[in-house]
């Protein structure tokens, strides 16, 4: 197992879009365990590949408070349940240090495969509804930023590309 380098915003591959999982093999498992590694190191809540530079359609997620309920969703596909809308602070390890509040669809079905290849649908709402539709939205090249104003957006990209730039300049990066 490893600890995988998170791409953070602005990253250009950040806005890759994921290739369906052709096979689940053990290539797909150990690319699984360590971005729960890298997730559980963050610490965060849910990880998609592309966060990682790994541009397959994958997502780790455990939103127990434990740590005791990983979540494993290959090649996602979410269908809506209800049109109930929640809004919610979303953070985001490729955006670290910063809150948003999102507005995201509380109550969705999710069909994927599992760690093992095998298919399976869950219903999800809440806190794992919001979070799977936000690592999705990284499978499909897209941002928490982009739910935001193009003044918030631009601020936040500011502030992480002067934290890059210290970062380079002090050999951390």
């Amino acid at each position: 197992m490893a600890i995988l380098d998170i791409l953070e915003y602005p990253d250009p591959r950040l806005r890759n879009i994921a290739k369906p999982v052709a096979e689940v093999d053990d290539r797909i498992r150990r690319i699984i365990d360590d971005m729960f590694d890298t997730m559980y190191d963050a610490p965060g809540i849910g990880l998609a590949a592309t966060q990682v530079n790994v541009h397959e359609r994958i997502i780790t997620i455990d939103v127990s408070e434990d740590n005791s309920e990983p979540l494993v969703f290959i090649n996602p596909d979410i269908t809506v349940l209800d049109g109930d809308i929640e809004s919610m602070q979303e953070g985001c390890l490729s955006v670290p240090g910063f809150y948003e509040e999102i507005s995201r669809i509380e109550h969705c079905l999710v069909k994927a495969l599992d760690r093992n290849g095998q298919s399976f649908e869950m219903e999800c709402r809440g806190l794992l509804a919001v979070c799977i539709q936000h690592e999705v939205d990284h499978l499909d090249g897209k941002l928490m930023v982009d739910y935001l104003s193009p003044l918030k957006r631009k601020r936040i990209k500011d502030k992480l590309d002067k934290k890059h730039k210290l970062e380079a300049r002090q050999g951390q990066r």
